[in-house]
């Protein structure tokens, strides 16, 4: 946090330093909080508000960062480490488990000025995983590390390490226990230092919920700064009772992630293995830079086009460096919002909120 906190503060006085010799250029953040079937009536009026607030926070702290005038990649990372810290979203605390009972995480972050990227795959012990896509960028010469090379990397590099115990959510062990038994494969023990509940703790309502509307679980931040440079990141825990070390889109630049101040910042949430084959997101950035295409009209063109008509289902939130913001998914319902300078917050979860 240190070297993060440092970054804000020095890009905070380079903007004091400029401010008088120039107009201040807008900035705009906009992030989603994964898609699913998320419809009307499903939710309570209390856990809807939960989750509008927590949206609305996440929006408000990037937005803070950028106001005073922090880079677009220091917004991009603070936000999405408080999503990784909420265990209402699927990334960090609250992660989804892997068949044998582990909450694997990825995530991944993107420069749009300078094209640098960095990414981690399936760790296990690292509380902010989206800091150590950045750390991955920013101190080592590779764009991706993966499993028990990730996690040495983080702690030589000082990134917070924590028990995988952090991770559990009673929610999501009853989840994935749902799904084992529906596809008749063996329940994992209980994981190490987490005890059993004294009472049920999560009803089948909640549980019908939460599977449907986190089938493709994952928390992105896009956003643009006041020198006009963008940046995306995209952070997740996968699906539910996945095997064999499976990796989604989430870490793969062009996939799930992908920002050039030539076109756009893209995360996205989907099933990763058609977002994979499509590189959904510098396919947006392509409509944009080589059609010349809106940033709705291309994001659009991906997910209700060629994502679609492929047989797989998400959205992304995508902007251009002017600040112009879209969302386009092909499920009910993704959690979503949009913050611009001098603006109020605005929050979605339903597929007929504009």
């Amino acid at each position: 946090m240190k070297r993060l906190t440092s970054a804000i503060c020095f890009s905070a006085l380079l903007f004091s330093a400029a401010a008088s010799a120039q107009d201040n250029p807008e900035w705009a953040i906009a992030l989603h909080g994964g898609a699913g079937v998320i419809e009307r009536g499903d939710m309570s009026p209390a856990m809807e508000a939960e989750y509008r607030a927590a949206l609305e926070d996440a929006l408000r702290l990037g937005a803070g960062q950028l106001e005073i005038g922090a880079s677009a990649l220091d917004a991009v990372e603070v936000t999405i480490r408080t999503m990784e810290d909420d265990p209402k979203f699927n990334s960090g605390k609250g992660a989804v488990f892997t068949a044998a009972g582990r909450n694997e995480l990825d995530a991944s972050i993107m420069d749009g000025e300078t094209l640098n990227a960095g990414a981690v795959a399936g760790v296990t012990r690292v509380r902010h995983p989206i800091t150590l896509a950045r750390l991955v960028m920013t101190d080592s010469p590779h764009v991706m590390l993966a499993g028990s090379g990730a996690e040495t990397f983080a702690e030589e590099a000082g990134a917070e390490l924590v028990a995988p115990s952090h991770f559990f959510t009673e929610r999501r062990w009853q989840s994935l226990l749902r799904t084992l038994e529906e596809k008749g494969l063996p329940a994992p023990d209980r994981p190490e230092g987490v005890a059993a509940p004294e009472e049920e703790t999560v009803d089948d309502a909640a549980l019908n919920l939460m599977e449907r509307e986190h089938k493709f679980g994952t928390v992105g931040v896009v956003a643009v700064d006041r020198e006009g440079n963008i940046a995306a990141g995209t952070s997740t825990g996968g699906t539910t009772a996945k095997l064999w070390g499976r990796v989604g889109d989430s870490p793969i630049i062009g996939a799930g992630t992908y920002a050039s101040n030539e076109s756009c910042a893209v995360s996205g949430t989907g099933t990763g293995e058609y977002f994979i084959r499509l590189t959904v997101a510098s396919a947006v950035c392509d409509h944009v830079k080589y059609k010349g295409e809106d940033i709705q009209t291309a994001a659009d063109a991906v997910i209700h086009g060629d994502l679609t008509e492929l047989g797989g289902d998400g959205g992304v939130v995508a902007m251009t460096p002017d600040g112009a913001v879209a969302f386009s998914f092909n499920t009910p319902g993704m959690y979503r919002g949009h913050l611009r300078a001098g603006e109020e917050p605005k929050v979605m979860i339903y597929g007929d909120e504009d």
